[in-house]
């Protein structure tokens, strides 16, 4: 499981719209690689300030690397921030 952030100037719903080797699912636990965003998923019902006071902002998202071939993901990763990052 990997938590990061992605620079400023992503647009966290264009980079989840772009990934096609990771999934964009609530659940972390399978053997393929999935993709998280806290905010709008596990956590929306908390309220904005409360999350804030964890530490999980917006921007947040969660990896769990599945069993695809590394240099897949990490394609995958690299277009999909690229893509992302463009939308902005």
């Amino acid at each position: 499981m990997v938590s990061f952030e992605p620079a400023d100037g992503v647009d966290v719903a264009a980079f989840l719209a772009a990934v096609h080797v990771f999934t964009f699912a609530e659940s972390l636990g399978g053997v393929e690689s999935l993709v998280t965003c806290p905010s709008v998923q596990t956590h929306a019902d908390v309220p904005p300030a409360t999350r804030a006071a964890y530490g999980l902002t917006d921007q947040l998202l969660r990896l769990s690397v599945g069993i695809e071939d590394a240099a897949d993901l990490v394609a995958d990763l690299d277009q999909a921030l690229e893509r992302a990052a463009q939308r902005k």
